[in-house]
């Protein structure tokens, strides 16, 4: 390459990029790396060799691991005096963006060549075969690398590889973010755009102005989601380790079927969702191990074609189960769903797999972990050594902003979804929502037709969807389709005519219309229906027929009998089905409330408020009277806790009937348990579940439910909340086992010690556990059954685990029930596990001095050290903005009971 091509593609009126230069130093060879944000976030390495920089763009950038390969696409070679330029190239010129200068050093061929010249000629040779192999000296990059000519991604197609010596290490060298030269990150110059480092300093330059905001979104889904994703710029990276150590263990999981979105009307903003492209290609399922690699589509079946993506999975050595997207990039960066159907090989467009979620990895579940905690592992595992398989952005900014956005350059549409949701195989969730740009729509082809005198194979297809078993007509589609592609399909047609037409009424298909007053003598020849493709359409009328209908494709991904009409729900109140009601109609009396922002359910001035929850009017009365007096806290700062932390609380109390624990005065006043709420509830709390006591009395349990039957429990003096382990569904079987242990004369870090001789034996099983404070004294350790078994059997399961670990810490733990037998010790308590048995549950406040709230703990956590006042009516809020719910595991996947008895049995001889 030469510097005409440089010129030839840069307006040097509007640029500040130099137009030439030599190297002054007749010694050293220089090189210079670039971090480069244009239409993608990219590096530009650079090497002084023949009077220019030999140039490759590498995607991902260096890595100083060895067993990693970064992808290199050589550019055209850039004059000498680029090495220093850095700023902003302006909007609209070749490579616009932002530039800084991430690295820069001398560098020399790995041989020992002596003089400058030498040097170069025999690099020049190593180019032309297609191994360069060089030893940098930079500020950030030390040590043996080698370019290489790689097969399969095109003519200027490189690898980037470390090689393995001193210098070699697995930290992510690109984390150093900063420029060599200014100091500043690629954000810090994106705000000084007038200014590049020109001549060894800042130097001032025509752009355009700093304070005009960029709203033209680039020609790329992910420069779209590039841009809108720096709102969330500072966010708090979730801790990789600590959220995997927490995961439960499990094995692969099999026939997984990917989590589907539901179709909304409306884009929408919403604090607690995120957004993602509705990218336009196959849904892929890759499982992944250190044998091989294996691309599923949405029904079970390998996607052997996309051999490219594949081979690229089989490398990473690793164990994991991902779901993504399969896609075609356009030359302006757009999925096209056509060129994706049409795929035979690298020579038919640019196959790129866009990964969004990760299910498992490395032996842990990770399907019940928030979606943002599976998005950090991903992000932290993905090995970035090719280009073809990339993360799908995510941004938590505007959802309708970016809707706009996606608009406006031809998306297919958006995703939102819970930030919170986890991952259910094969279910369509209101947790995930699509809104699509364009109207589109899976039809089952059912025939096609041929006009009076046309050459072509057909005129039209005949589509269908299914309501129910029947197969409904929506119209036809004459658009869309290639000569090429037309003789294809009716080589796939051929097998499939018969002389009956599949539909549950027989479609006159060429009725005259409005649109379309004259026949065309278009006789149907009518097919099985097993085929389906996908079409966009303008509208549907009243008769259920597609109007303007286009075809996009065939979608080898689907089975005929899946193909439904897909009406789009109404947006608000999915998002309310969802669980995120909107404030301002759940709690008309209170101000918007949003993330950051949910403080305050009551003001503090009036001593009786009422306000609406969930549609109830609910009456809060003596709202200074202090509940806990050493600590200042009053029945006022009570329910604003609890309105704060209800999203956390709520599931495990949702459908459990509940002990109600009163304190109407306090933590000192006198207290007592109402199981009863029959004849004294509000009209309003329907949900209830009878017992009957033992006089013959017919009775009620409250059962948990929303934030109105959170605040009203409260608002009875309810300072703990007590849910039963079993919900009202399955009364009789738990949906976890516990192990509380109870200290009497114990410290609290035998406590600690206790609890870790239980993870110890759990752990040997392959058990999954869950660890939270009490609150009191002590802690409980809880294990996910998913009400797969009864009391007496989780009963049965608490009582060897416990024995276990009294083995080996009998001197200060003991199996007594009765008080005065256990001599001080701590009591292993494994009779909690019955019906009607209740403990305080997590994220419940507790009737203590200090004010203590019984917290859910990774495990990393538990450690000597710990008191139960570290979590306090006074920071657990703020904690669970960092952490999340620890505890979602607990209502996930439960164990094979009878499996780990048996290796119980193995490995302990019990």
């Amino acid at each position: 390459m030469s510097l005409e091509k440089y010129a030839e593609k840069r307006d040097f009126t509007k640029t500040a990029e130099p137009k030439a230069g030599l190297s002054k130093d007749k010694d050293h060879l220089m090189f210079v790396i670039q971090k480069h944000d244009a239409s993608r976030l990219h590096y530009d390495f650079r090497l002084e060799m023949d009077g220019v920089l030999k140039s490759w763009a590498v995607p991902k950038g260096p890595s100083t691991d060895p067993k990693v390969k970064r992808l290199a696409m050589m550019v055209e070679d850039h004059p000498f005096d680029y090495r220093n330029f850095e700023g902003i190239i302006p909007k609209g010129e070749y490579g616009g963006g932002t530039v800084i200068v991430w690295d820069e050093g001398t560098y020399e061929p790995i041989e020992e060549i002596k003089g400058k010249k030498a040097q170069e000629k025999h690099l020049l040779q190593q180019l032309k075969s297609g191994s360069v192999k060089i030893k940098l000296h930079g500020e950030k990059l030390e040590g043996e690398f080698a370019l290489v000519k790689t097969h399969g991604m095109g003519e200027n197609g490189w690898l980037l590889i470390k090689h393995n010596d001193d210098f070699a290490s697995k930290t992510d060298i690109t984390k150093k973010d900063k420029s060599v030269l200014s100091g500043k990150t690629i954000e810090k110059m994106e705000k000084t755009s007038e200014k590049v480092w020109q001549h060894g300093h800042e130097e001032e330059v025509q752009s355009e102005s700093k304070n005009k905001k960029k709203t033209q979104p680039k020609a790329a889904e992910e420069a779209v989601v590039d841009k809108l994703s720096d709102k969330q710029a500072g966010a708090k990276e979730p801790d990789v380790e600590k959220i995997l150590k927490a995961a439960p263990k499990a094995a692969v999981p099999k026939n997984i079927k990917p989590m589907k979105a539901t179709l909304v009307d409306a884009p929408f903003d919403d604090p607690d969702w995120v957004y993602e492209v509705k990218w336009d290609g196959y849904r892929a399922i890759a499982v992944i191990d250190k044998k091989g690699a294996e691309l599923i589509s949405r029904n079970n079946i390998p996607f052997d074609k996309y051999y490219p993506i594949n081979n690229i999975l089989k490398d990473w050595q690793l164990n994991a189960v991902i779901d993504g997207e399969i896609v075609v990039l356009n030359d302006k960066g757009l999925s096209d769903f056509g060129a994706l159907q049409n795929w035979r090989s690298e020579a038919d467009g640019n196959l790129v797999y866009y990964v969004f979620d990760i299910l498992w990895y490395e032996g842990k579940n990770l399907m019940h972990l928030p979606l943002t905690d599976r998005q950090a592992i991903l992000k932290e595992i993905l090995p970035a050594n090719d280009d073809r398989v990339r993360q799908s952005k995510v941004f938590a900014a505007n959802g309708t902003e970016f809707f706009e956005a996606a608009e406006k350059i031809g998306m297919e549409g958006i995703i939102a979804k819970k930030a919170s949701s986890v991952y259910t195989s094969d279910l369509r969730s209101k947790e995930w929502l699509k809104i699509k740009v364009q109207r589109r729509q899976e039809v089952v082809i059912a025939g096609f037709t041929k006009n009076t005198g046309t050459a072509k194979a057909f005129s039209a297809l005949i589509l269908g969807v299914y309501d129910g078993k029947v197969l409904k007509y929506v119209g036809k589609v004459g658009t869309g389709f290639s000569e090429k592609l037309q003789k294809e399909l009716m080589t796939r047609f051929k097998p499939l005519i018969t002389d009956k037409s599949a539909f549950d009424v027989e479609p006159d298909v060429d009725k005259p219309s409005r649109f379309r007053p004259q026949r065309l003598g278009a006789k149907p020849t009518w097919l099985k229906p097993e085929l389906v493709g996908e079409v966009a359409f303008a509208e549907v009328t009243g008769e259920g027929v597609f109007r303007q209908a286009s075809f996009k494709g065939m979608r080898e991904d689907k089975k005929a009998k899946d193909v439904i009409l897909e009406t789009p729900n109404d947006t608000k109140n999915t998002v309310e089905e969802a669980g995120e009601k909107s404030p301002e109609e759940t709690h008309e009396a209170i101000k918007p409330v949003t993330d950051n922002d949910r403080k305050t359910l009551l003001n503090p001035k009036d001593e009786t408020q009422v306000r609406k929850i969930c549609g109830h009017e609910l009456k809060f009365t003596h709202l200074s009277k202090v509940y806990w007096p050493e600590d200042g806290v009053t029945k006022r700062d009570m329910f604003n806790y609890y309105y704060k932390v209800a999203e956390y609380i709520l599931p495990y109390l949702k459908d459990r009937p509940m002990s109600l624990n009163r304190f109407p005065n306090g933590i000192h006043g006198p207290s007592f348990y109402q199981k009863d709420v029959k004849g004294k509830a509000p009209d309003w709390v329907t949900k209830t579940f009878p017992y009957t006591n033992g006089d013959g009395e017919h009775k009620e349990y409250l059962v948990g439910s929303d934030e109105a039957y959170l605040l009203w429990m409260a608002s009875l003096g309810c300072i703990e909340m007590n849910p039963w382990f079993s919900r009202v569904k399955s009364p009789d079987n738990p949906d976890y086992c516990v192990i509380d242990l109870d200290p009497d004369k114990n410290t609290f870090d035998q406590v600690i010690a206790a609890a870790l001789e239980v993870k110890k034996v759990l752990d040997a099983l392959d058990v999954p556990s869950y660890p939270k404070t009490s609150g009191s004294t002590g802690m409980h350790i809880y294990i996910p059954l998913d009400a797969k078994y009864d009391y007496d059997q989780s009963q049965m399961f608490a009582k060897i685990i416990v024995s276990l670990v009294h083995k080996q810490i009998p001197d200060y733990t003991s199996l007594e029930r009765t008080v005065s037998k256990r001599n001080g010790k701590m009591y292993l308590d494994f009779l909690q596990n019955r019906p009607g048995a209740t403990i305080a549950g997590p994220y419940s406040l507790r009737p203590k001095m200090g004010a203590t709230v019984s917290m859910p703990l990774n495990w990393d956590e538990v450690k000597p050290g710990l008191t139960m006042k570290d979590f306090t009516i006074f920071n657990s809020t703020d904690r669970l903005k960092e952490t999340g719910d620890l505890f979602k595991g607990v209502l996930g996947k439960g164990i094979d009971l009878e499996k780990t008895i048996t290796k119980a049995k193995n490995t302990f001889g019990t």
